[in-house]
């Protein structure tokens, strides 16, 4: 949850001279009246009174993208500033060329530096990367808690800011390109809380899936712990002031963004944002094929706490939900929710009706063979789209490991998607 130590703040003159024209190009696609619409879009639906489906594509495998064209060739020579430079030129290519609804900040984020200890127990065990600068890796997990007795080695997070390191990379950036577009410190606005994507590093996947059955005990305590160590986490991420309002163009969990009129609610102070006036969300990615009681049981009743705390819920990730709605239906405030493409759509359709965010997950393995059936794509979301007609929709493309070495297979998903839900009334 924190963010990593910063490299060394050093801005060469080169450097601000590759900056600042991007910066320059991104300001003025911003300034675009079309953001406003998005964002209007956005809100509708949030709001559960969509005009349309909306799309957000995320995840991209750059790496199969930077040799193909001079538009993501980097050009600083500092590590900071190329870190930055990064990030502008990969969204301004994706408005080029795939850009779905997405919509631009009207000012360059500076995240506030700070640090979490986590939770004191590290994941072990071999690291496989299976694809080249992807940051896809196979994982074993070498267990460190296997009873009751092993819980003390999760400890309490401490959380500390930079104030520092914070503000001197604010004055590089405004000194660099405040002119041509303002620099905003940013607060952490998506605090991913997964206990039980911690609890499988440390305990192993198989392990942990066998003690629902033989340990139980083991694994609710575990839960339990972990849990605690998050509400203690974020009470220290109050306290600190280090959370930002949310409901604009940030992500909301694993989904797209978080434009809601219903966000903040009365009594916020927008010097001091706490979780009743932000989107909160939850998962258990492992539990695809547990049932909706063992679900309940070992993970969502020790989410509620957390999740009561915050303004709207986004929940899931990659794990089917389709069988869950009636145990979905006790979170309070949830508002969109994950439907991961393995899913029956119409039985998950059915289930989510108007009263959520259908949050779907198109399939990407799409972009992986030999020959890209771009057809067969469509087919899967106008499934989708037909078995949802009167609902909300959200198509959030992601975990895109690979486009087979050809980034036009993205631009032409974009397109026909686009094409897709502009066309369905």
């Amino acid at each position: 949850m924190s963010t990593p130590p910063a490299p060394p703040i050093q801005l060469l003159a080169h450097d601000r001279e590759v900056l600042r024209p991007l910066v320059e190009a991104t300001a003025q696609i911003a300034a675009l009246p079309v953001h406003r619409e998005k964002a209007r879009l956005w809100g509708r639906m949030n709001d559960l009174h969509s005009e349309r489906p909306m799309i957000w594509i995320t995840e991209v495998p750059w790496h199969e993208f930077s040799d193909r064209t001079d538009e993501l060739v980097l050009r600083c020579r500092s590590p900071w500033a190329r870190a930055l430079e990064v990030d502008l030129r990969r969204q301004l290519y994706q408005w080029r060329h795939l850009p779905g609804d997405m919509i631009f900040n009207t000012y360059v984020p500076c995240p506030i530096a700070y640090r979490s200890t986590s939770f004191g127990i590290m994941r072990q065990g071999e690291l496989l990367a299976v694809t080249g600068g992807a940051g896809i890796n196979s994982q074993h997990f070498e267990p460190q808690i296997s009873c009751l007795a092993d819980l003390k080695k999760i400890k309490d997070p401490v959380v500390t800011v930079d104030r520092a390191d914070t503000a001197a990379r604010f004055d590089v950036m405004h000194e660099a390109f405040g002119d041509i577009m303002p620099v905003r410190e940013q607060g952490c606005n998506n605090v991913w809380f997964t206990p039980w994507d911690n609890l499988v590093m440390w305990y192993g996947v198989q392990e942990a899936l066998t003690d629902l059955i033989e340990q139980p005990e083991v694994i609710n305590a575990a839960v339990a712990r972990i849990v605690e160590c998050c509400l203690k986490e974020l009470d220290q991420f109050i306290a600190l002031n280090l959370l930002a309002a949310n409901n604009n163009n940030c992500r909301i969990g694993s989904g797209a963004y978080g434009y809601t009129s219903e966000l903040p609610r009365a009594g916020f102070n927008p010097a001091h944002p706490t979780p009743p006036h932000l989107w909160g969300c939850s998962n258990a990615q492992i539990f695809t094929e547990v049932s909706p009681e063992m679900h309940w049981e070992f993970a969502l009743r020790h989410d509620l706490p957390w999740l009561a705390r915050w303004g709207l819920i986004y929940y899931g990730c990659c794990e089917a939900l389709d069988t869950k709605m009636e145990i979905l239906r006790r979170i309070p405030n949830l508002r969109k929710i994950s439907m991961n493409y393995r899913i029956h759509v119409d039985r998950a359709a059915a289930a989510v009706g108007s009263d959520y965010v259908f949050s779907y997950k198109p399939n990407p393995a799409c972009f992986a063979t030999d020959a890209f059936d771009l057809g067969k794509a469509r087919g899967e979301l106008k499934h989708v789209l037909d078995c949802t007609r009167g609902g909300h929709v959200e198509l959030v493309l992601k975990d895109i490991s690979t486009v087979a070495g050809q980034p036009e297979r993205l631009w032409q998903w974009a397109a026909m998607a686009q094409e897709l839900v502009e066309g369905r009334t």
